[in-house]
Parts: C-alpha cells; structure tokens; sequence
C-alpha cells in the first residue's frame, strides 16, 4: 500500500557540494544551514558560472573551465536562486535555514 501523495514537490537535497554536469547543476535544489560552504564544481567541457538571478545576490562566480570549482558561505537564511550567465536555461536554488 502507498501512502497518498501530498501533491508537494520534492525535498531539497542536503549536502555542501553542487556539480555542474550535462548542462545542469546537480541537485538543483540544496538545503543548507547557515554558516555552510558550499562549493560547485564544473564537471563539463564547456565553461559555466554560478550567478544570482536578479541584481544584488551574492553569488558571482567567473567562468568556471573544466574542472574548476567556485565556493560560497551563506551567512543569512533565505532561499537563493542562481543560473549560469553563459547559458541562462541552467537554474538552481539554494534554501539556507537556521
């Protein structure tokens, strides 16, 4: 017997470490505590960034080469999303709790 959906999407993943692979971040949704690093790591051939969408968030990473990684400690709570600037159909979130 399966328990009847609650129609809601599913959890965040939890964890530090986002990979950038097939032209996706992965998990494209990360749950994490204050005071957590957070370091992406570009697994493609092609170049990506990890940029907030919208003016004012605080991620601004350069072009990530191959292999390259960008960190970032979140200091407040709050649900951040960010793409990729060079191609902006990659998205991805980052919520940040207490």
């Amino acid at each position: 017997m399966t328990p009847p959906s609650t129609g809601k999407p599913a959890a965040p993943v939890t964890g530090n470490a986002v990979a950038i692979n097939n032209f996706a971040f992965s998990p494209a949704k990360l749950k994490v505590k204050v005071g957590t690093k957070v370091t992406w790591t570009n697994q493609d051939t092609e170049a990506h960034t990890v940029t907030s969408s919208g003016s004012g968030g605080p991620l601004h990473s350069a072009a990530l080469a191959t292999h390259a990684t960008y960190s970032f400690t979140f200091t407040k709570p709050g649900t951040y999303a960010y793409l990729c600037t060079i191609h902006p159909f990659m998205t991805a979130t980052v919520e940040v709790t207490r």
